[in-house]
């Protein structure tokens, strides 16, 4: 049986296995990142660097189903996950000591503009291009986390109450000074009509679990975390910041959107603060999420 209601596609059975296997990486690595990393280890090393390959699966559940599928698709999305792999297992080779290798600034660099850029979206039947950010992330994650081993990424999303106090701290503290700056600059406008409790609390769950979560592991886990051991704390805190800004210069609009940028910079410092307090990917998640339901439910 498959259904629609008005979601724009069909969710049928392959739909539904595929959005199982693009989670399962994710959350196998939030809850049980330690355990797996051991059993990954333990492979041979052939066969650690071959097991993302699992990653097409997906997509060709996905594009099958939605009549797009095609062979140079399918070859990207079988071998990109392996490449990743590779690069980061010579990273730890290289680079024991985990201060930074090119080859994790490189796979930065490639995962972050495939993203930014939409660069594989076309491969997706037309709605489900969330596949592509999820598998791309999924790679990352066996590649830094299970295969590279870097530490202090604080994947963990055990929440615990020293991580909703960070996050409800940063957002307070941004907060009135995003509010005042995107009225001021006529980015932020007041809604008329003000959401339900039952819509704010599904649309905050929905951003924390698929925009938050995803972007805080990139940006803070990943990128601030190798930024620090090269450029130190506060440096890395306001490169990052920047780059997180610079990340949504084509957010809803067709130019380069200098409003979005300068407030989303501003908002990076703090994610990354509250990502740094206890190095916690749920911290800065919490504050990221909590920002972004504001705005879509209030000021947009």
């Amino acid at each position: 049986m498959a259904l629609s209601g008005g979601l724009g596609f069909t969710v049928g059975p392959a739909l539904c296995i595929a959005a199982v296997l693009t989670l399962a990486p994710l959350i196998a690595a939030a809850f049980f990142s330690r355990g797996l990393a051991a059993w990954v280890q333990r492979l041979p090393l052939l066969l650690r660097l071959l097991c993302p390959t699992v990653l097409c699966v997906p997509y060709l559940l996905v594009a099958i189903s939605g009549g797009v599928f095609r062979w140079d698709w399918f070859v990207l999305y079988a071998l990109l996950p392996v490449a990743v792999a590779v690069l980061l297992w010579q990273a730890s080779e290289n680079d024991p000591a985990q201060r930074g290798n090119w080859n994790d600034y490189l796979i930065l660099a490639l995962l972050g503009l495939a993203v930014d850029l939409r660069w594989f979206e076309r491969a997706w039947p037309m709605h489900l291009a969330v596949f592509n950010k999820i598998l791309l992330l999924d790679a990352g994650t066996y590649g830094f986390i299970l295969v590279r081993q870097l530490d202090g990424v604080g994947f963990d999303l055990r929440l615990r109450l020293s991580d909703i106090r960070t996050g409800l701290r940063e957002f307070g503290w941004y907060a009135p000074i995003a509010i005042a700056l995107g009225l001021g600059m006529v980015f932020l406008h007041f809604h008329a009509v003000w959401p339900r409790p039952v819509g704010l609390a599904g649309a905050l769950f929905f951003t924390f679990a698929f925009i938050a979560v995803p972007e805080e592991l990139f940006f803070r886990g990943w990128m601030q975390n190798l930024l620090e051991r090269r450029l130190g704390r506060n440096a890395a805190l306001l490169a990052t910041a920047v780059l997180f800004g610079l990340a949504h210069f084509n957010k809803r609009a067709a130019h380069f959107n200098w409003r979005y940028v300068v407030l989303a910079a501003l908002a990076g410092i703090f994610y990354g603060r509250a990502w740094r307090r206890d190095r916690r990917v749920g911290a800065s998640a919490i504050t990221h999420a909590l920002v972004d339901t504001v705005w879509s439910q209030w000021l947009r």
